[in-house]
């Protein structure tokens, strides 16, 4: 229920580190990302970036590359460096033996190579011992322990209807490819058939001869296919309405009859519960139907499949390759695997995120940073306030709600005030598929241990170096990882003016969606409520509309255009948070905190746009864009530039554009 501001992947302070500044940047502006040669009035996108562009080819391992991939980069070799102290050090402290450990055990791809996939035998053979669709439920709870998401998914997280306390979540899952479109539309027939030849050789790959991979795969691509006709789509899941329906577990039940709940949440080992959010009903009855009309011996290859899949990345070279082959260069673009330290580094900061984290934040992240955060935070909010004072639109009715939710906004900065204990977890250097397994069971159990219990509003979704940040409805609040408060999103040695277009503007799109087409539902507390009047309500949709018919026009590829319904939030909280960055930027010229300068022939107002515009900056292939805005509830980079300063008629101001160019929206759009 999170919204990130990932960059198409998915946000101050004083810094230690330095990251991407060019030689030339002037006042937090890369004087040598600019191509002069384009008028900013017809395409600022690749006015603002053009020659960083040309200077900044897509590596071969990755699928898009920009400034989040850059600092993600530079990230990423900071945690390397202590990775590898870690590693390295004989009297290590408790964090340091688990960290540098499941380091360790990663980067021996000799021993590895020399397991092939042994370590997942057992679990194969568990498998295939089952004796009929019975037992289908404790290996199903076995797998969603051990992080394997087959048929559905289940956890814990706040009741919308009492959002202090946590429920238990039910929903639909289970597929293979990136989302249910792919399994029905006959533009993607042959990407279902390189898909299955995938699933196919990675059965070959466990023993199965071709044939028999060949007939299992064919099955389940029909399984999969059942599920995903079965399922909501995006645009539908948006609406918190349709995916909102307590009931009793015996309600679950019914919907499900050939599928043991009893014994799966037995054996999922959660605290008791009576009631439970089922968020797609129709989805579990469809299910049912699936679980009856599949044999067993199909039922068995589907979780075999989804097994060998999710621990794929862990085995030999041969299977690595295989899932690379696919998920990388297939569905993405992506020509090479990254460099092994760069995939054992993310593993451990998936698997021991906060102990890494902690480490991280010792390093790279001071006290400073954060204090100026909340000082920005702060200047940020007082201009929503006023904003939302001003709207013509809204009646003072749901204008003093909306003041109230805005006051209920919490701020997490950095990285958590308790970190995460890990000392349960058993980490055996030269166990990689048994170190990941515990980790992720350690989670899972986390996470379902919450159930019943209070909702800790303190805690991060998001581990301490990732660049990108999020906010919660369900809890009211903004995060901000350590990862990402560094350069190019703020600099201290900056003009403000840079910097109010950068971070002041993903500080009031992460505010922004407290208020979007998803989180308007929401109120104050975090509660699923309707708080607006029906003259308002309709006014928002109205408004709203305007964005969705706007970005709906933008097609980054030949032959595929931005989903407007589904990238709706993403785009208001794009137009709103520059809004407010750019009445905090009024603020500081009128108070002295922002200097009136020039700076390399700019005005703070261009610096302004040019230090927004600049962190989306990239390159993206054109097989991530094609999946991107059909999966993707944010635009690419290029649409949440122009899309945004379009319909800003202080851009248009500072830049000199006249009624009639292409940066110049002839009825532009404003919810907020």
């Amino acid at each position: 229920m999170s919204h990130s501001f990932r960059v198409a992947l998915s946000f101050l302070g004083l810094c230690v580190l330095a990251v991407g500044q060019s030689s030339s940047t002037s006042g937090g502006v890369d004087l040598k990302a600019i191509d002069k040669s384009v008028d900013p009035c017809k395409d600022f996108f690749h006015y603002a970036c053009g020659n960083w562009m040309k200077a900044n080819p897509i590596p071969p391992q990755y699928s898009r590359w920009g400034r989040f991939n850059e600092l993600a980069d530079h990230n990423l070799e900071v945690l390397r460096q202590i990775l590898e102290d870690s590693a390295k050090n004989q009297s290590r402290s408790a964090i340091d033996q688990k960290i540098g450990a499941l380091y360790s055990s990663c980067m021996d791809e000799a021993a590895v190579e020399k397991t092939g996939y042994t370590p997942i035998k057992p679990g194969l053979e568990r498998i295939q011992s089952l004796k009929d669709k019975a037992a289908l439920a404790p290996e199903v709870a076995r797998l969603h322990n051990e992080g394997i998401g087959v048929f559905f998914r289940f956890g814990a997280g706040p009741d919308a209807d009492n959002s202090t306390v946590n429920l238990g979540n039910i929903a639909q899952g289970g597929l293979g490819l990136p989302d249910k479109s792919y399994y029905l539309q006959s533009k993607d027939e042959e990407m279902r058939t390189k898909y299955v030849a995938h699933v196919s050789r990675m059965l070959q790959l466990i023993g199965e001869a071709p044939a028999d991979a060949d007939r299992q795969a064919k099955a389940i691509m029909q399984l999969e296919t059942a599920l995903a006709k079965a399922s909501l789509d995006r645009v539908a899941m948006r609406d918190p309405s349709n995916t909102h329906h307590k009931m009793a577990t015996a309600q679950l039940q019914a919907l499900t009859p050939d599928f043991n709940f009893k014994q799966y949440f037995a054996d999922r080992g959660t605290p008791a519960f009576e009631k439970l959010n089922v968020a797609e009903p129709d989805f579990f009855k469809g299910l049912n139907t699936t679980l009856q009309s599949t044999s067993l011996d199909d039922l068995k290859s589907y979780m075999a499949w989804h097994y060998v899949s999710g621990n794929a990345a862990l085995l030999s070279k041969a299977f690595v390759d295989e899932n690379f082959n696919f998920y990388g260069r297939i569905l993405t673009g992506a020509q090479e695997l990254q460099p092994r330290w760069k995939r054992c580094t993310q593993l451990v900061d998936r698997s021991l995120g906060e102990a890494l984290g902690q480490k991280y934040v010792e390093k790279a992240f001071g006290k400073q940073a954060k204090e100026k955060t909340q000082q920005l935070v702060a200047i940020i909010e007082k201009e929503m306030a006023a904003d939302i004072d001003s709207l013509t639109w809204m009646s003072s009715a749901t204008k003093e709600q909306a003041m109230a939710k805005l006051r209920g906004v919490t701020n997490k900065i950095g990285y958590p005030e308790k970190w995460r204990d890990y000392s349960s977890v058993t980490i055996k250097e030269g166990d990689l598929v048994g170190d990941e397994e515990r980790a992720r069971e350690f989670e899972i159990k986390r996470n379902l241990n919450k159930v019943g219990k209070a909702v800790d509003r303190a805690e991060f979704n998001m581990t301490p170096p990732t660049v990108n940040a999020y906010y919660n409805p369900l809890e009211n609040n903004i995060n901000f990882p350590a990862g990402i408060l560094q350069p190019p999103f703020y600099t201290n040695t900056a003009d403000m003016a840079a910097n109010f277009g950068a971070i002041g503007a993903v500080i009031g799109h992460e505010l922004t969606h407290g208020f979007d087409d998803q989180g308007r539902h929401y109120d104050a507390d975090g509660n699923l409520r309707d708080w607006w009047t029906k003259e308002d309500d309709t006014e928002f949709k109205k408004r709203a509309d305007c964005l969705v018919n706007e970005y709906s026009g933008f097609s980054p590829v030949e032959g595929a255009n931005v989903n407007g319904r589904l990238t709706l939030g993403e785009n208001g909280a794009d137009n709103a948070g520059i809004r407010l960055a750019y009445m905090a930027l009024l603020g500081g010229l009128e108070n002295g905190s922002v200097g009136k300068e020039k700076l390399d022939g700019y005005t703070p107002q261009q610096r302004f746009f040019l230090g927004f515009a600049q962190i989306w900056c990239a390159n993206e292939r054109p097989e991530s864009l094609r999946n991107l805005v059909r999966t993707d509830p944010h635009s690419p980079g290029q649409f949440r530039v122009i899309g945004t300063v379009q319909n800003q008629p202080e851009f248009a101001e500072a830049f000199g554009c006249s009624a009639g160019q292409p940066m110049v929206s002839a009825h532009g759009c404003r919810v907020w």
